[in-house]
Order: structure tokens, then sequence, then C-alpha cells
């Protein structure tokens, strides 16, 4: 009897080693309408919940039958859990929305979307939509984060290439307090990157610079933005600009620039999965997303941004100029950063130079 019980845990012990790794999970849920709703509608997204709950519960003010689950995850998890619904033909989500769109655009590639089609779609510019399939949701800037207590005004960097020039002196005081994405744990972080590799001149010489004075990589931006208004770091690199400027409503020694010499900008990619049980009521929230009302709101959260010459105010420039928005684009050009020899020959470059510490997400 013995034996046997020795043998049955044995056998416990192998079928265990054979079960496939668990997913990853969710980092945060909110729960937004009425409890005895007839339906849920389950979205997965990168977004921190208390910057996208207004316009969930502006829009169950208008589907009072329904019911939002919110589950907040990192943007690498959020892709690796979609993918593997899809690859198994089925989805436990009804919205997908991530800042790393590289990954959406690869969830789109690999038939893992619905098509969507509608007044709302139809407007969009063709850089924020993708075979009807992937939409940008909002209009983000990658900014530098500074602190103003710290820096005195002819030491904020305006462009890269200031920040360059602060980093040139052999006993600059900003070695060792510059800060930006761990590009290996932040998917959003990569796409920065990767983006800046594309366009700039200046992304080698910056990133020779952030090796030689120790920039530091770490995880996320409310991590990037509080050591920078805490006095650990002087500057923050490549912060989303949604997050920033929603703290700087809070905290006044957070100052914001959008870099003058291009400015990236993301739309948040919005999906609808293969197989989403709430199909219709999903259609009906991406439709509101990219309503009047819905821009709107997101607009206030700050996960809409303007940069027109009336509207400045929240992206101080010493020099009153409008920078170069340089969107990035919903398209198959975006996989070229996901091909898994670029991938691991640029962050191998980059984390030669980098001083990481550890983190997670967005």
């Amino acid at each position: 009897m013995h034996s046997c019980r020795n043998l049955l845990c044995h056998c416990l012990a192998m079928l265990t080693l054979c079960l496939p790794a668990p997913l990853p999970a969710q980092e945060e849920v909110g729960e937004f309408g009425p409890d005895d709703a007839i339906r849920t509608l389950v979205v997965r997204g990168s977004t921190d919940i208390e910057l996208f709950a207004p316009v969930m519960r502006a829009f169950l003010d208008r589907s009072i039958d329904t019911r939002i689950r919110y589950e907040q995850w990192g943007s690498n998890a959020l892709y690796l859990r979609s993918s593997k619904e899809c690859q198994q033909s089925s989805s436990s989500a009804d919205v997908l929305i991530s800042s790393a769109v590289d990954q959406q655009v690869k969830l789109v590639n690999d038939g893992c979307a619905i098509a969507h089609r509608s007044v709302y779609t139809r407007r969009l510019p063709a850089h924020a939509i993708w075979r009807d399939e992937l939409f940008g949701i909002t209009l983000e800037p990658a900014v530098m984060v500074y602190n103003r207590d710290e820096l005195r005004e002819e030491e904020i960097p305006l462009s890269r290439f200031d920040l360059l020039d602060r980093l040139r002196p052999h006993d600059s005081r900003f070695a060792g307090r510059v800060a930006t994405y761990d590009i290996e744990l932040s998917g959003l972080g990569y796409l920065f990157a990767f983006a800046d590799s594309q366009q700039a001149t200046t992304f080698g010489a910056l990133l020779e610079a952030f090796g030689r004075t120790g920039a530091v990589a770490t995880c996320c931006s409310a991590e990037l933005i509080d050591a920078v208004a805490e006095g650990r770091f002087l500057v923050a690199y490549n912060v989303l600009g949604s997050y920033a400027l929603a703290q700087a409503e809070l905290d006044p020694r957070i100052g914001i620039v959008s870099p003058q010499d291009y400015t990236l900008t993301l739309s948040r990619g919005a999906l609808i999965p293969q197989g989403a049980p709430q199909e219709d009521t999903a259609r009906a929230f991406l439709d509101f997303l990219l309503s009047d009302q819905g821009r709107t709101i997101l607009q206030k959260s700050h996960l809409i941004a303007t940069f027109d010459d009336n509207d400045m105010a929240d992206f101080p420039s010493l020099e009153g100029a409008v920078p170069v928005l340089r969107p990035i684009s919903l398209s198959p050009t975006l996989l070229v950063g996901l091909d898994q020899m670029k991938r691991e020959i640029f962050i191998r470059q980059w984390r030669e130079k980098m001083v990481l510490q550890s983190g997670r997400r967005e």
C-alpha cells in the first residue's frame, strides 16, 4: 500500500512537470457598473485603471445593463496572454488595448482580431488605423520629465541635442541621474527605443552617453516619474506623456518637455479579439472611445494631447515652438522591430550600455 502511494506521488509529480507554465496574470482589476448587469464586458489593457476609469464610467451611463471588468496588464504579459488564447481559437476578453502597438499589429497580422467599420473608425487618420482591425484611440507623446526644483532654467534639456550637451562634461551632474525604461521588461520602452533608432541621428550618441554616464534603465512610468519628483533622477527620457501630465497636475516638482528636435507620438491600439464573448458590446465600446464624447473624456485624462499654438500649457517650451511630431503609425512596419534576431541584437547592444534596475510593465 505504501509503495502504491509512492508510485501515485511519483506519477502526480511527473504530470505536474508536464503541465504548461502558467500564463502571466493581470496586475490589478477594476469592476464598474451594476452587480446585476445582464452582460459583462471584459477589457484588458496596459493603461492604469485610474486614467481609464472616467471613460468606462461614461460608457456605462449609456449602457445601463452592462458591467465592465477592466484588467490592467503589463504590455508584454498582455501580448503573451492574448497570443496564447488566439492560438487556442478562444478569447476570455472582449477588448484589448495596449501601448505596445507593435505587439497589437502582430496580433492582427496573426489573424487574432475582428474587423470593425463605423462612422467613427472611418474618420481616423491613416496612421491610427490598420486593416479595420486595429484602432488608435489616444494621442500621447514621448516626453522628457525633469525636476523643477533641481534644474535651473538654462539646464532644462529642450531636445535630444541639449540632453547630449548636459551629459558631455566629464564632471556632469547629470551623470547617474538620467533614467529611461528598461526595454527588456517594458514593451512600450522597447517600442520607443526602436522607433528612436530609426528616426534619430542622435540615437547612437545618446546611447553611448547613457552608458558612459551611468544612466539607469528601470521598469515603468510611475516609478520613473516618482523618482524624478523625489530628486533621485534629474531627467527621465522617453516617458509616456499621459502619465507625466497626470502626475504633474498633482506635483509641482515635475516639469515636462516635448522634445523640439522631434516628438514621438503614440496612439494606444485597441482591437476586438476573435471569439470575443460580448462582440456587439465591444463594438459599441470601441465606437464610444472614438466618439466626440469619448475623446473629450480621454483628453481630460491626458490620454489625448494637443500641440497647437493655443494649447501648449501642458508642454512648456522655453522657446515657444511647437515640436515636430512623428506619429508611430499602426502598420506592418512595426513588425520589423519584433523580428527575433533584430530584437536580440538590439537588446544586446542596448544592455551593454545601460545600468539595469529590476521592475516590470508599461
